[in-house]
């Protein structure tokens, strides 16, 4: 009697074969990356961080610029760079960001980071063309992918090009969107007049609208700040190649991916005025992280400024009062704490600690040297991480704390009336050492200026009303 047959499922290969310039290597079968990044990413198991996406998708938009300009310099066939404008755009829209998994503590050039979209885009291709993953068939990862470049040219092109990026469509936009909150609230409350204060002591009267008038320029200037970092990362280092003299590429190469960049994003890319600064130095990316640092520091003071402000609600400053977005406390029953604010600082530290690193980067014995930077990926890491956590930040402040945030008015009005500082109004007309005996004999005795200057009979009270009046002493040039 025959034995009875069993169908077995054909197993799939959990591994291939790759090979590279230091030999074979075993690439997971489901991966597009190739030899090289999984050398890579068995040498660098440190964050479990890979490089920032934004960098990823800059690189696919980078590859599929250099394919064009090779294409338009007839260094590579049409079909060839067709099929790596393709793969490279798949790598820009995300499509393959499973596909890149590089720490970003690797090689400080980012050399991996450029091998891998090079082996990605080659493989996809392949995938393409019906050929086998690996086989580097129709488009090799380094003569054709890499047609023109080096890792020291397209990192520091892609970290430029992903920044400003971020810059102009993420940061910029919520920087506008909180701008335009806290003016509103300026003119909102421009007739509500508060005591001032100095040194965390009382001191004349401002109106509330000109305070968060003040909030709302320091973001206008934040703008203008993402403006100049778009502007210094606008010089980019591709066609540099290995050390910034242009070996094995084209002379007009650089400027026809500029170009290509320029017409993909919407922003104006171009070639660096000097190629050895552009890769021996990363000044640039060390000023926009600067930019980031300073509109870090305006955050934090407009975050403190409202925490303090809306503190109490009954034994503290009061003025403000902050929406409740959740209890404040385990153990004491309705409590409520600034929490956004505390969010907006927290977020303002980080960006200052990034700058740090940033900094470091491009120091020269640390990052910078030679003919090269060698701390790329943390750098970019760094300035990404800045960016988005500024943007969801701002994000943050505007929706849940600036919308539905209230001045209480009653209160902060009645507050100037019992200051001592509003008798610097009086000092034109009776002195500055009257005017100053007048406020230590008010704190003395616990009364308020207009008590003691009536009953010292310094002024009659026609007088007084019109020097003290308190939205005057705003307006001192009306």
């Amino acid at each position: 009697m025959a034995k009875k047959r069993t169908s077995r499922r054909r197993r799939v290969p959990k591994w291939r074969i790759e090979q590279d310039s230091m030999g074979k290597m075993k690439v997971p079968s489901w991966a597009l990356w190739g030899a090289s990044t999984q050398r890579a990413k068995d040498n660098f198991p440190v964050s479990g961080r890979v490089v920032p996406v934004e960098v990823v998708h800059a690189f696919g938009l980078l590859k599929e610029a250099c394919a064009r300009a090779n294409m338009e310099l007839k260094r590579i066939s049409g079909p060839k760079g067709r099929t790596i404008v393709r793969a490279a755009q798949a790598v820009a829209e995300g499509e393959l960001d499973d596909h890149f998994v590089v720490d970003v503590f690797q090689t400080g050039s980012g050399t991996s980071t450029n091998m891998n979209a090079n082996e990605v885009i080659a493989n996809y291709a392949s995938l393409e063309a019906g050929e086998e993953v690996g086989s580097k068939r129709p488009v090799h990862p380094n003569d054709h992918v890499n047609m023109g470049q080096s890792s020291n040219d397209t990192f520091p092109t892609a970290m430029h090009v992903a920044a400003a990026l971020s810059l102009a469509n993420d940061l910029k936009p919520a920087l506008e969107r909180m701008q335009e909150e806290l003016a509103a609230r300026a003119e909102e409350w421009d007739d509500i007049t508060k005591i001032g204060r100095t040194h965390l002591m009382d001191a004349t009267p401002i109106r509330v609208g000109q305070v968060f008038g003040g909030y709302a320029e320091q973001m206008a200037k934040a703008m203008e700040r993402c403006d100049v970092a778009i502007e210094a990362l606008s010089e980019l280092a591709i066609g540099g190649t290995a050390v910034g003299t242009g070996i094995n590429t084209h002379p007009q190469f650089s400027k026809k991916v500029c170009q290509q960049l320029s017409n993909a994003t919407g922003l104006t890319f171009r070639e660096a005025n000097n190629h050895p600064e552009a890769q021996a130095a990363k000044d640039g990316y060390v000023e926009v992280s600067g930019e980031l640092r300073t509109i870090a520091v305006s955050l934090s003071k407009i975050a403190n400024d409202i925490r303090w402000l809306g503190s109490g609600p009954r034994c503290g400053l009061g003025e403000l009062s902050l929406p409740a977005t959740q209890p404040g406390s385990s153990i004491m029953p309705g409590k409520v704490n600034p929490v956004i604010c505390e969010s907006m600082i927290q977020i303002c530290a980080r960006v200052v600690g990034n700058d740090t690193s940033v900094t470091l980067g491009g120091f020269g014995g640390v990052g910078s040297i030679l003919e090269l930077n060698v701390a790329m990926p943390m750098m970019a890491d760094a300035v990404h991480e800045s960016i988005k956590l500024l943007t969801n930040g701002c994000d943050m402040f505007t929706d849940k704390l600036l919308r539905d945030l209230k001045v209480n008015r009653e209160h902060t009005e009645g507050l100037i009336e019992g200051s001592l500082m509003i008798v610097t109004s009086l000092a034109p007309v009776i002195g500055y050492d009257q005017a100053a005996a007048v406020a230590k004999e008010a704190h003395r005795k616990g009364k308020t200026i207009r008590e003691i200057v009536l009953a010292l009979e310094l002024l009659d009270e026609e007088q007084l009303d019109e020097l003290l009046d308190f939205d005057a002493m705003t307006r001192p040039h009306r």
